[in-house]
């Protein structure tokens, strides 16, 4: 059985705050993005945390599937440069 994991990216010059979830641990998520939000050592604010928390408590029906692969239209290139679908 597979677990899909969520990423939630944000580039803010030269850094980089990645974060990576399943939908068991949102809270978690947003916890950390207070954390982040309240550190005055980080670029990272209140608004980046308040736009990231939207993102994370998005109904996830969107990137849901029943069975199929998501990547399934997606083309696959092999070594011999070939393109599959």
């Amino acid at each position: 059985m597979s677990q899909d994991i969520n990423v939630l990216a944000l580039v803010k010059g030269e850094e980089r705050y990645v974060f990576l979830f399943d939908d068991a641990h949102k809270a978690e998520v947003l916890r950390v993005l207070g954390r982040f939000a309240s550190n005055p050592e980080l670029s990272f604010t209140w608004y980046d945390a308040a736009v990231l928390s939207q993102k994370v408590r998005q109904e996830p029906a969107k990137t849901k599937h029943s069975g199929t692969h998501r990547f399934k239209d997606v083309p696959i290139i092999t070594d011999s440069g070939d393109e599959t679908l």
